[in-house]
């Protein structure tokens, strides 16, 4: 059996919600061997936000906390108590990663200060995942993910555009900052542990979900100095048509038919209507130029396909319609079936689920699905086991809260 890529690397995790939690999850699915650490009153906030199955609360039950910590083992520490930070001390000497989103105004409180903690490991790498980064004078700003998105400038983008100055800016649904964070979190973390693996100096790495968000937002963020011009999502007067959504008798489906021949290709699937044939839509910028007439001749045709059915009808003539899959849909989806990309994990309590995995596949040292997320404090035995604690004293420590 292949081994898995970052099979014999350890990491400890102090995670809140989702960036330090997403960015573990990808290196336990890799094959790290990662701890997360819950506080003992409660665990991770993340236990308390839906999905839960049958819609019903439940801290052991949350979709969101099942799917950012499978492959990993969890446990219970409380880091404002002097033992607690003696164990955390313990757990970080033995790993080659700690990754935290904990506040700026509470890493030394925590025993979260880079100096001590390397003064213990010399060979660690320690990333701080923070809204606005550990300098500057934001460095001590709260946030949400709806004032990251705006402080990362993507809500504008998302916002309105010529034709639609009325429009507010808009976030992504969920809590997409602390994803993306989560992503180049782990890409930063894995690139310090390869520097250690040449050099055998481990660093801190400052990471800032701000400027996260400003990295990936292609051009738009250099076109004031490099164009003059603020980005904005177009959603006016398109210069040429039809490009738009439309809605089907079953769902919705997005019909670009721009080039002549994929505008001749779609009339003839509408069987040619007299109106098609009207000087008002002999070209691309004239049906662009009257596309409220156009539209209202479209929509009761549309209306009465389903998507499926026009999707393939337009695919066979190279006329590039696409679906707006739901994620319902895409749970449906014969591709990523075909591709094995959902997967049935059974956890104690909240039962057998469909969970997302992994949107890559490595032919040597493949992703694996080992374990549920833990329930909370669920390896406590094991893994304090494991650092040379009895039982006795285990469960000493339980009844102090420090566990």
């Amino acid at each position: 059996m292949p081994g898995r890529g970052l099979e014999g690397f350890r990491v400890v995790e102090c995670g809140e919600m989702v960036a330090a939690s997403y960015a573990t999850k990808l290196m336990a699915d890799m094959g790290a061997e990662v701890v997360k650490i819950e506080t003992p009153t409660g665990g991770d906030s993340a236990r308390q936000r839906g999905p839960f199955p049958g819609k019903i609360p439940h801290p052991e039950k949350s979709g969101l906390f099942l799917y950012l910590n499978t492959n990993k083992r969890g446990v219970t520490l409380d880091l404002e108590q002097a033992r607690g930070r003696e164990i955390f001390r313990k757990l970080v000497g033995q790993a080659d990663l700690l990754v935290h989103n904990v506040h700026p105004t509470s890493m030394a409180a925590m025993g979260l200060d880079y100096a001590e903690l390397a003064g213990v490991n010399p060979g660690l790498v320690m990333t701080s995942i923070t809204p606005f980064g550990l300098s500057g004078p934001h460095s001590h700003y709260q946030a949400t993910d709806l004032t990251l998105w705006n402080a990362g400038g993507l809500c504008y983008l998302n916002g309105g555009g010529p034709g639609s100055e009325d429009l507010p800016p808009l976030k992504a649904f969920g809590q997409q900052a602390g994803f993306q964070a989560g992503i180049h979190a782990a890409v930063a973390a894995l690139g310090a542990l390869f520097a250690r693996m040449t050099n055998g100096v481990g660093q801190h790495i400052d990471f800032s979900i701000q400027e996260t968000l400003m990295a990936i937002s292609e051009f738009a963020g250099i076109m004031p100095s490099y164009a003059g011009q603020v980005v904005v999502r177009f959603t006016g007067n398109k210069a040429i048509r039809p490009l738009d959504i439309m809605e089907c008798k079953d769902g919705w489906i997005y019909l670009c038919c721009v080039e002549e021949h994929q505008w001749k290709g779609f009339v003839d699937i509408m069987d040619n209507p007299e109106w098609a044939a009207e000087e008002l839509f002999d070209t691309r910028l004239h049906r662009a130029e009257n596309w409220d007439a156009l539209q209202v001749l479209m929509e009761p045709w549309v209306k009465e396909q389903t998507v499926e059915e026009l999707y393939h009808k337009a695919q066979a003539r190279r006329i590039p319609f696409a679906p707006v899959s739901t994620m319902g849909d895409l749970l449906d989806s014969e591709h990523l079936k075909a591709r094995g990309f959902f997967a049935e994990i059974t956890h104690p309590e909240a039962g057998t689920l469909p969970y997302p995995t992994a949107p890559y596949k490595l032919s040597a040292v493949p992703w694996t699905l080992r374990r549920p997320a833990p329930c909370l404090g669920q390896h406590n035995a094991e893994v304090y086991g494991e650092l040379g604690l009895t039982r006795e004293e285990i469960e000493s420590l339980h009844k102090q809260g420090v566990i």
